[in-house]
């Protein structure tokens, strides 16, 4: 089983506490050899393997937050303590961007959670899972309240968001760096909540999941690559199946 980096930094502590608690109780002597197992059970990092095509989910989870923001969308999974916290690539991009915002610690499932510590990897994309720019349709004049005229320009974020528990969040990355789909670009000790701020040719109507589904980091996808900017999905039969989704949580704050 691999660990993500720090694991056994967490976890030797408590597993060489265990023999010597022996000596007093073997009731604490379980408790701290629990506690070292817990640790790295948080850090497990299985390998994943994403499947041929579409946009894949940046975490382990539950959907928890699925809404517009001006014209952009954004789609935040919430990490439970038994989920695996490493965190990766949606899709194909180049690191343009990192930044670390200090913050509170409340839980990722609250509405205080936008005020949490995060850190914010910013990409250009480069993805063929990803609907055509030029296809979209409304005018690109319209001002993008993402965008940030002093920095590297970026049009994807994928945000790494502390929970009531997680007190440090570990990206692999730094500017510069490609990115293959599906790849490792960071972890959160101890949990909580991943987002990613779409491209704006993306739509609310192309996501193909919705508010509670599960999510397998570099597995699930979240938006097929046939998706068109009508909504459907071209599954490569003869038939098209519209995606029925509902809008849940369009107007809703981040969990």
């Amino acid at each position: 089983m691999n660990f993500a980096p720090g694991a056994w930094k967490y976890a030797i502590p408590a597993l060489l506490a265990a023999p010597f608690a022996l000596l007093f109780s073997a009731t604490v002597s379980l408790i701290a050899l629990a506690v070292g197992a817990g640790t790295l059970a948080f850090f497990r990092d299985p390998d994943r393997t994403p499947p041929p095509t579409g946009v894949v989910s940046p975490a382990d989870g539950t959907v928890s937050v699925l809404r517009e923001e001006g014209d952009r969308v954004r789609l935040g999974v919430f990490m439970n303590v038994w989920h695996v916290h490493v965190v990766r690539s949606p899709f194909a991009a180049s690191v343009t961007d990192l930044e670390h915002v200090s913050g509170a610690n409340r839980p990722a499932f609250s509405k205080e959670s936008d005020r949490n510590e995060r850190v914010h990897v910013r990409c250009e994309t480069e993805s063929s899972n990803l609907p055509d720019a030029d296809e979209r349709d409304d005018s690109s004049d319209d001002e993008d309240p993402h965008s940030r005229p002093d920095e590297p320009a970026f049009d994807a974020e994928v945000t790494l968001i502390a929970g009531a528990f997680a007190r440090r969040i570990f990206p692999y990355v730094e500017p510069g760096d490609d990115l293959e789909r599906g790849e490792r670009l960071g972890h959160i000790a101890f949990g909580s909540r991943v987002d990613v701020l779409f491209p704006p040719e993306v739509d609310l109507e192309d996501i193909s999941v919705a508010k509670g589904d599960s999510m397998t980091a570099g597995e699930t996808v979240v938006l097929e690559s046939g998706t068109s900017l009508g909504g459907e999905i071209d599954l490569g039969t003869e038939s098209d199946i519209g995606s029925g989704l509902e809008d849940e949580g369009g107007d809703e704050s981040p969990a």
